[in-house]
C-alpha cells in the first residue's frame, strides 16, 4: 500500500519492449538496493515489482494490462517519474490509501498559475467521474491530491473534468510541476468509493429472501 506522498522523481534510463510486456529501468537516489527483489514501488502511481538492482537504480517488469491502462507505455529514456516506496506498517498515512492500481488515464486540459499555488484542470473518463467528489481524494500520477471542483460531462458540456490545487511543495517535488496541457496522467480514484458502490449495488440487486 502507498500514501501518494512522492519521495522523489527518478529518470527512465531504458525501456525494453517485449511481445506482450516491457522492462523498465529507472535511476533514483532512494535506497531501493536495500529492498529485496520482489518489493513493490510506485512509479507515477503504478505499483511495479522490482526484479533487478543496479548501481543507482532498479528494473521492473510491466505487464500488458498495465501498459494498456496507464501511461507507462508512453515512457522513454530520459522521462521523469514520481517514485514512492510502500508504506511500512508503523508508518504515517500522510496522504490517503493508494493501491497503485491505476483505474485509467486523464488529460491535463488547463493550468492556472497563482502567486504560489497552481490550479490544474484534468479531464477523465466518464465512467470514473462518479467516484470523484469535491474535497475528496484522488491520486494523479501517484500523487495524493484533494479535489477542488468536479465538472460532470452534462454540466460542462464536454468531457467530465475536475480541478486540483498544487502547493509549492508538489510543484517542486513531482512531475506535475512541469506537466503541460495535453499531458496524459495516471488516475486512481478512492478505493473506498468503489467498495461503497459495490456493496450498495449488491444490496440493491440481491434477490428477496422468502421466509
Amino acid at each position: 500500500m502507498f500514501t501518494g506522498i512522492i519521495e522523489e522523481t527518478g529518470r527512465v534510463t531504458q525501456v525494453e519492449r517485449l511481445t506482450d510486456s516491457a522492462r523498465l529501468s529507472i535511476t533514483t537516489s532512494l535506497p531501493v538496493h536495500d529492498s529485496a527483489l520482489g518489493t513493490s514501488i510506485a512509479v507515477s502511481g503504478v505499483c511495479l515489482t522490482v526484479v533487478e538492482h543496479f548501481e543507482g537504480g532498479f528494473t521492473a517488469d510491466v505487464m500488458a494490462e498495465t501498459l494498456a491502462r496507464s501511461t507507462i507505455g508512453d515512457l522513454g529514456p530520459g522521462a521523469r517519474v514520481n517514485l514512492e516506496r510502500p508504506l511500512r506498517a508503523d508508518g504515517r498515512l500522510d496522504g490517503h490509501i493508494v493501491q497503485g492500481h491505476v483505474d485509467g488515464t486523464g488529460t491535463i486540459t488547463g493550468r492556472i498559475p497563482g502567486e504560489r499555488w497552481e490550479v490544474v484542470r484534468i479531464a477523465l473518463p466518464a465512467e470514473l467521474s462518479r467516484y470523484v467528489a469535491s474535497k475528496g481524494s484522488i491520486a494523479v500520477d501517484g500523487t495524493s491530491l484533494t479535489v477542488v471542483e468536479v465538472f460532470d460531462a452534462v454540466t460542462s458540456g464536454t468531457a467530465a473534468e475536475f480541478t486540483v490545487s498544487l502547493i509549492p511543495e508538489t510543484l517542486a517535488r513531482t512531475t506535475l510541476g512541469t506537466s503541460k496541457v495535453g499531458t496524459r496522467v495516471n488516475l486512481e480514484v478512492d478505493v473506498i468509493a468503489k467498495y461503497v458502490e459495490r456493496l450498495t449495488s449488491a444490496r440493491t440487486h440481491s434477490p428477496a429472501v422468502v421466509a
